[in-house]
């Protein structure tokens, strides 16, 4: 069989389960079960399959069926233009994340403490962007943890990231002129709704804190000013209904310069606020 062939009797049984995109998946899969990168699959449709590359894409499609999601299967999620490597132990990178690393570049930063990172995908990102930063990841997932550590070895910044286990704050010290954060913020009485890619195949612990969703945020507020230098700057991601509540509980404790940002859709994507003060030592090492 032809990755052709193969190609055309995957995408309507993708469909017939009901997944959204079906024939992008389905592009995406065969590429990663002939072994080539996406962007040449075309080249390679004519090709005969091997017995193991058939083999390879039918265990990939029938993981796709059960909603899997395509990173989960693949390994990899493409995030800020890199590659990161993506397990059931981490949240799966989204696309609107990025509204918040473009954010944390708009101004320069040397040291930068990222809270529940998952994979790494916004420190790590973050310190692309910004060569003489230097960087600290926390989460309460050591298996989490154990994959930002692997991504930050191939994307070749291990001498500036370091990982940490750590309740929000509790296993931190020193100051910050960046704190950055996407967390749990889907209320408990939302789950039911999630996608199954997202309700049955991610981490719990990363996407809900139970209750109304905002008690990470009550975390970070608390948190945020004994970690951050006069000036420092804290940016958070935010579910698209929450901005006001999270805004008020910056503004409560003593945050100033707080502002709502929207993602591409015009969604409320992510708070800014800062820790008053002038900025002498913020963006220079």
């Amino acid at each position: 069989m032809t990755g052709a062939e193969a190609l055309r009797l995957a995408v309507p049984r993708l469909a017939a389960a009901g997944i959204d995109g079906a024939a992008r998946d389905a592009r995406l899969l065969l590429a990663h079960a002939l072994g080539i990168a996406p962007d040449r699959l075309t080249l390679h449709l004519p090709d005969e399959m091997s017995a193991p590359q058939a083999r390879a894409y039918e265990e990939a499609l029938a993981a796709r069926v059960s909603r899997q999601p395509v990173a989960q299967i693949t390994g990899t999620r493409l995030f800020w233009g890199l590659p990161f490597r993506v397990t059931r132990d981490t949240l799966d990178p989204r696309p609107e994340t990025e509204i918040l690393v473009a954010e944390a570049l708009s101004r320069p930063f040397v040291k930068l403490l990222d809270l529940g990172t998952g994979t790494g995908c916004i420190l790590l990102s973050c310190l692309k962007g910004m060569p003489v930063a230097q960087g600290t990841g926390v989460d309460i997932s050591e298996a989490a943890l154990e994959v930002a550590r692997e991504n930050s070895r191939n994307l070749g910044l291990e001498g500036r990231a370091r990982f940490l286990r750590s309740d929000w704050f509790t296993g931190v010290s020193g100051s910050f002129d960046l704190i950055v954060s996407n967390p749990p913020y889907i209320a408990a009485d939302e789950m039911s709704s999630l996608d199954p890619e997202v309700r049955d195949w991610e981490p719990h612990q990363a996407l809900t804190p139970g209750g109304d969703g905002l008690d990470a945020y009550r975390a970070i507020a608390r948190g945020a000013a004994a970690r951050l230098m006069p000036g420092g700057r804290l940016l958070v991601e935010i579910g698209p209904t929450q901005g006001q509540a999270v805004a008020a509980l910056f503004a409560a404790a003593g945050l100033e310069d707080i502002r709502i940002l929207p993602d591409l859709d015009g969604r409320d994507r992510v708070v800014a606020a800062a820790k008053p003060g002038a900025a002498d030592r913020c963006g220079y090492a």
